[in-house]
């Protein structure tokens, strides 16, 4: 029977290929579900075989551990750089949502106080 391996909700495309690549040239049977039309299904990586289990649960951790060192590097040397993304640099970058965010959450604080003063709370 099937058994869920790796969730790929939130998951970088680059690192779900990886993962691929990594299952494949073990030679390790697996399938992917895709997110669905709407995102609600679950996107993910599945083992035909569980018999495989334990040793594709291996690869992944030594994986992960490879994998994170590696982003870690990454991010010093774009901090030591200048270019790591901070909060005021997304905001710059996408100020509509950020005027969008904040007037929702203004919103919601109205609504609710309105709602209390009507209430007499």
């Amino acid at each position: 029977m099937a058994q869920l391996f790796f969730s790929l909700r939130g998951v970088p495309e680059d690192e779900a290929e990886d993962i691929r690549q990594l299952l494949t040239e073990n030679a390790i049977d697996y399938y992917q579900t895709p997110p669905g039309n709407w995102g609600i299904s679950m996107p993910a990586i599945w083992l035909a075989d569980d018999g495989q289990w334990e040793r594709a649960r291996i690869l992944l951790d030594q994986y992960q551990k490879n994998r994170a060192s590696s982003q870690r590097a990454l991010y010093q040397q774009l901090k030591k750089q200048g270019q790591a993304p901070t909060f005021f640099k997304s905001i710059r970058k996408n100020p509509g949502r950020f005027i969008f965010y904040i007037a929702g959450i203004l919103l919601i604080l109205y609504v609710s106080v309105k709602l209390l003063y009507e209430l007499g709370l």
